[in-house]
């Protein structure tokens, strides 16, 4: 059942699944998917007695700003706030954060910089604190190739795209990211309504371009985005799942992300599976969590 709560700038929709009593667990999806990537990861989870809880990002679904005055960013540090606002409104002290793409991210900078907080992180394609300050060290050619809808919404080209065409640009990139996911309309539309949320195309828009330093972020986080330049340790146990056929970060990329983790530390390589690993690969999504559980 949906459930809904005042958490910081947002009114955030989630869903709560398990005994309230149980191990709290935080499933935190990316760009461009929603809380439907968890759909086979909630129930191992909850049977197993832990409260499983996946929210709406940000721009995303039922989720939304209370207040029309609040800039819609998308940058890093905004989406860990959200997330510690998250677990405040819920009054959970701690807890295991699983996640990928935006939802990885955020994981990863409440467990690097509030570590109390987490009792464990399951992170996909590794360490996800971006290097805005290195952003525009040109990468490989088919490195930068991968990231070609990046560049296109930095333009008001991309940014008028994104609007006009969001399902169809959307899917394009599920296809190139999961080469091997056989998804069909039913899976992808479930999702893709989450992007007609009326914030969506200003917060991924602005998540693209404030990475590359091209835009100004939220000046009530620019505090967190200074501690994140030093790329800070994350100090909890954690796993790393990476799909070898992520077709957006190459499973190469996480092969030396060991050296930002400085509690028990394992990465799993995923034969077969693409960027969007709990719903390609839900069993060992689930089992990853559990083991930290």
């Amino acid at each position: 059942m949906l459930k809904r709560v005042k958490a910081g700038v947002l009114s955030i929709a989630y869903e709560e699944t398990g005994p309230r009593t149980g191990a709290p667990v935080l499933l935190l999806h990316g760009f461009p998917y929603d809380i439907h990537a968890y759909d086979e990861v909630v129930e191992p989870l909850a049977s197993a007695g832990c409260r499983v809880i996946t929210p709406y990002l940000r721009g995303y679904g039922p989720t939304q700003f209370i207040s029309p005055d609040t800039p819609r960013s998308g940058q890093q540090a905004v989406l860990a706030h959200d997330l510690l606002a998250f677990m405040n409104a819920l009054v959970i002290e701690a807890a295991v954060l699983a996640g990928y793409d935006w939802g990885g991210r955020a994981a990863c900078i409440v467990a690097a910089l509030w570590p109390e907080r987490v009792r464990g992180l399951v992170s996909g394609a590794g360490y996800n604190i971006q290097d805005i300050p290195g952003a525009l060290k040109p990468s490989a050619p088919e490195d930068e190739r991968r990231l070609w809808y990046q560049y296109y919404f930095h333009s008001e080209r991309g940014r008028a795209g994104l609007d006009q065409h969001r399902h169809d640009l959307c899917r394009l990139l599920w296809q190139l990211w999961s080469p091997n996911w056989h998804f069909d309309d039913a899976i992808y539309d479930r999702t893709a309504t989450s992007f007609n949320n009326p914030d969506f195309v200003a917060v991924v828009i602005h998540s693209y371009r404030h990475r590359f330093g091209l835009v100004s972020g939220d000046a009530t986080v620019e505090d967190t985005e200074r501690q994140l330049t030093a790329r800070p340790p994350i100090p909890v146990p954690t796993i790393v799942l990476h799909g070898s056929d992520d077709g957006v970060t190459p499973v190469a990329g996480s092969l030396k992300h060991d050296r930002f983790f400085t509690a028990a530390y394992e990465r799993r390589a995923l034969p077969g599976v693409g960027h969007n690993v709990p719903q390609e690969a839900p069993h060992q999504f689930s089992a990853a969590i559990l083991s930290l559980i």
